[in-house]
């Protein structure tokens, strides 16, 4: 029997960019082999860049990587804060829409990782079997850049590329300037530094880099995360002294864009700011990015150049605010299906 389409429940899938399975050398280099072997992460030839990529950089990389996931598994669940996170989302914004459900079909939602497990072969395949014939994929990236939106757009296509039977999909766009993310952003930020011992003296809006050649290429990230960061201090009502604008995780001699989080970090404690801010607005979700590299490295380099007081302030993850951004982002795509 055919269910009418009209009644056939409708997935929604949430997708963020991946993890390895465990903080181990070998499960990190499969997940690094994956990730920058992807030409919309790394432009460059791929004659040049295979041998490079096997022979120097997952040696030297993996090790390293390993040694950071370690330190901040979730080991209770034993799993990588992204994932854990991106499944609590997922589970979150599943029963979100069952309470809020009028009509006659239901929304199954669930979440798979551009890079490792769960895959988008998975995510896809598995709301198909359970009977979803409209699909809504929800990259977590609120602005758009070729490495992280398009690579998951490439990817779904190339998953319908092998199916004979196709759903109909949706995309979520870019919602670097939706009122819901930054009022969520702006919420989120005034409640973790309510929560601080004590009042920054600067607060610094970090956002994952992008090489320079991407974006003069064409790439409209670098102007989107700018839009964010005005709108978000429009909306804290401070000034862009009071809160900053950098970019971080930079790889490679490439020039990335700027200013780099590590630089103007260890300038701010130089010129004699002791208590410091920073909030990641580019992640969804807390990962290794954040946890490691500002929770704990740039941290750090703050202290050691004369800052006294520093603190992070966690994504929206699975927070109210977060939870309630993702379901203001679903309901409207999901407009004329749900």
């Amino acid at each position: 029997m055919v269910t009418p389409f009209d009644a056939a429940p409708i997935g929604v899938l949430l997708v963020n960019l991946g993890t390895p399975d465990a903080p181990e050398p070998q499960a990190v280099r499969r997940y690094l082999a994956e990730f920058l072997s992807d030409p919309r992460v790394v432009e460059l030839p791929k004659l040049f860049w295979a041998p490079a990529l096997h022979g120097i950089v997952l040696p030297l990389r993996a090790q390293k990587s390993a040694q950071a996931y370690a330190a901040i598994w979730n080991k209770e669940l034993n799993d990588s804060p992204l994932r854990a996170i991106t499944r609590a989302q997922a589970e979150g914004l599943a029963e979100r829409m069952r309470s809020g459900a009028s009509g006659a079909s239901p929304v199954l939602v669930d979440f798979a990782m551009r890079y490792g497990a769960p895959s988008l072969q998975a995510g896809l395949t598995g709301l198909m079997s359970r009977g979803c014939e409209r699909i809504l994929i929800m990259p977590l990236y609120p602005q758009y850049a070729a490495a992280t939106t398009a690579t998951a757009f490439d990817a779904v296509a190339r998953i319908l590329g092998g199916m004979r039977r196709q759903p109909t999909l949706r995309f979520l766009p870019p919602y670097f300037d939706d009122p819901a993310y930054i009022d969520a952003l702006a919420s989120s930020l005034r409640a973790g530094v309510a929560a601080l011992d004590f009042e920054p003296e600067v607060m610094l809006a970090s956002f994952h880099g992008l090489p320079r050649s991407q974006v003069d290429a064409g790439d409209p990230y670098k102007a989107q995360c700018e839009a964010s960061w005005r709108l978000l201090r429009e909306a804290m009502g401070v000034s862009e002294r009071q809160l900053r604008l950098s970019f971080q995780s930079r790889f490679g001699r490439a020039k990335w864009i700027e200013p780099y989080t590590t630089e103007v970090v260890k300038a701010l404690a130089r010129e004699g700011v002791k208590r410091l801010v920073v909030m990641t607005p580019g992640f969804s979700a807390d990962c290794l990015e954040t946890l490691e590299e500002i929770g704990l490295e740039l941290r750090d380099e703050f202290l050691q150049e004369g800052g006294e007081k520093f603190a992070r302030i966690t994504c929206l993850n699975d927070g109210e605010e977060g939870m309630r951004l993702l379901e203001t982002l679903a309901r409207r795509e999901l407009q004329g299906w749900a």
